[in-house]
Order: C-alpha cells, then sequence, then structure tokens
C-alpha cells in the first residue's frame, strides 16, 4: 500500500475526481462501471487483471462477471464512503481497456 488516504472524500472533491473518470458513475453510494467485451473469455481475463492491480493496492473492488460484460464497483468499507483510493483504483482499471 502506498499510503493513499482512506479518508472519505468531500461531495466538491468527489465531484471534481469524477471528471476525470469516464465511464464510471455513482451507484448506492460506490463507484460503478460496466465493461463490455466481445466474448466472455475476454472478461474474465479482464476481471483478473482488476483483482491483480486491485490486489496491490490492497483495495479490493465487487466484481462482476457475466456473458461479455464485467461489473466493477469500489468504496472504502472502513471509510464508510468513497476515498481517493477508490478514485485512483477506478484510474487504474480504466487504463486495463
Amino acid at each position: 500500500m502506498d499510503g493513499m488516504s482512506r479518508d472519505r472524500l468531500s461531495d466538491e472533491a468527489l465531484n471534481q475526481g469524477l471528471e476525470s473518470l469516464t465511464g464510471w458513475d455513482l451507484q448506492d453510494g460506490m463507484l460503478r462501471r460496466e465493461f463490455t467485451f466481445a466474448a466472455y473469455a475476454s472478461g474474465v481475463v479482464f476481471a483478473a487483471a482488476v483483482g491483480h492491480v486491485a490486489d496491490g493496492m490492497d483495495h479490493h473492488p465487487d466484481i462482476l462477471i457475466g456473458y461479455r460484460k464485467v461489473v466493477v464497483s469500489t468504496v472504502t468499507h472502513d471509510a464508510g464512503g468513497l476515498t481517493e483510493l477508490d478514485l485512483r483504483l477506478a484510474r487504474r482499471i480504466s487504463e486495463l481497456v
């Protein structure tokens, strides 16, 4: 872990962070994005890559693998909401596609 703050973001900081996250939105208090793929196996490979990146950051999103889609949702449970760590993880995940 790189010392990234796990303090809950203010609404203003969260909105500012969301501006740089294409495709991500807020749903049920979590950052969420759905990724689509041409084949199921491609989604599985992507989900494994997300898991590898997230584990390296010591931050573990929910990953739902469906037919030709993967949904990733992240929140910092110990902070009771979204933190800079969630924004950073979302950016790293977006770089994978």
